[in-house]
């Protein structure tokens, strides 16, 4: 990336290497990150039994006692939220004290369950059926909305009418109905930088481009589109014989469960981009990339791209790199209509060289 403030390769290559410093903060960034992780499953659990409590309490001081109930929980309500804040509403209150009364043995709750599982298991009235979400959910691994989507679906009901054969199917289907999390259902071409208030056909540096997105991150973000979360700028990797490279702009997608580094050029797709950003993702996934993390993905960001370069470089194999234009102006209804056309071309093609490879095997 070029840019008064940025060091060039050689001035780079003389800075001092610190391998035990980079090492020292992997091991802390992944001890945190680990920590971050129990934290929050703790946290989870933790949660669940206090309702379970809460609940519990309530249920044995109203006993029949309806009137005193609705009294019980409006006091309870008001001193709570003053104290502990939001959450204890006489309704999130009342849902407490149903959870304890449709599970009323606590050793016997879930530990993979959250509370948003057990509030949408309250809802099925059937103690068998709702035994059964229960058990499908945590040995499954379900989230909240896959448990939603089923119980809505009439899993249930739909797998005890299917012949045994045929199940597996019927069980594989809340994986098979999930929205698409690969790159190409996230990732956009072209992406609008209208934002940036840049003028059409006026010079500016690469580094103007990272600063003014780095200046406006919050409407970056609203276009780069769902998952993505800001990690770094002038991301600095070191090889093992003290070079260091700088990769401009470094997110993190939480869809993808992977980085997602950006090389910034302010002009045309070349086939030296593809290959500065091929070498950006292996030297990331190198020394980076957790193991729990999915592949880096590469993105180069161009004003304009050379499909023959698309076409005979490794982004026409790898599935982790990418190259989009973007435009710093809303196009025009007949730029749309041009570019929606070689969309559908370029769709075609693909489904034309898919059903050939079918047809060889």
């Amino acid at each position: 990336m070029d840019g008064d403030n940025v060091p060039g390769k050689d001035e780079r290559n003389r800075l001092p290497t610190t391998p035990s410093e980079t090492q020292v903060y992997e091991a802390i960034r992944i001890a945190l990150a680990e920590a971050r992780t129990r934290v929050v499953v703790t946290v989870n659990t933790a949660m669940v039994g206090v309702y379970h409590e809460i609940g519990q309490r309530i249920a044995e001081a109203t006993g029949e006692r309806a009137e005193y109930g609705r009294s019980l929980l409006a006091y309870l309500s008001e001193r709570l939220t003053a104290e502990f804040g939001k959450g204890f509403t006489e309704r999130n209150l009342r849902a407490m004290r149903q959870f304890y009364e449709i599970f009323p043995i606590r050793h016997a709750l879930r530990a993979e369950l959250g509370w948003s599982h057990y509030r949408l298991l309250m809802r099925v009235e059937k103690p068998e059926r709702r035994a059964f979400y229960l058990k499908e959910s945590a040995d499954c691994g379900w989230t909240s909305r896959q448990l939603e989507r089923q119980i809505n679906a009439f899993y249930y009901e739909r797998l005890l009418a299917t012949q045994k054969e045929q199940r597996p199917e019927i069980a594989g289907e809340v994986f098979r109905l999930e929205p698409k999390k690969d790159a190409d259902h996230i990732l956009k071409d072209p992406y609008i930088l209208e934002f940036l208030d840049l003028k059409e056909n006026t010079k500016y540096s690469e580094s103007q481009l990272e600063q003014g997105l780095i200046d406006k991150l919050q409407e970056f973000l609203l276009e780069l589109g769902k998952g993505f979360s800001f990690v770094s700028r002038q991301k600095r990797i070191t090889t093992e014989h003290g070079e260091h490279y700088y990769i401009d702009l470094v997110f993190y997608n939480y869809i993808l469960k992977c980085f997602v580094v950006i090389d910034l050029k302010a002009g045309k797709l070349t086939y030296q981009d593809v290959g500065q950003i091929d070498f950006y993702v292996r030297l990331f996934d190198e020394k980076i990339r957790r193991d729990d993390d999915n592949p880096t993905i590469g993105l180069v960001l161009v004003t304009d791209k050379d499909e023959s370069i698309v076409k005979y470089s490794v982004l026409a194999d790898k599935e982790n790199l990418f190259a989009s234009q973007y435009r710093l102006y809303l196009p025009t209804e007949e730029a749309l209509k041009a570019a929606l056309e070689r969309e559908r071309e370029r769709i075609e093609q693909q489904i034309a060289r898919h059903e050939g490879k079918t047809d060889e095997i």
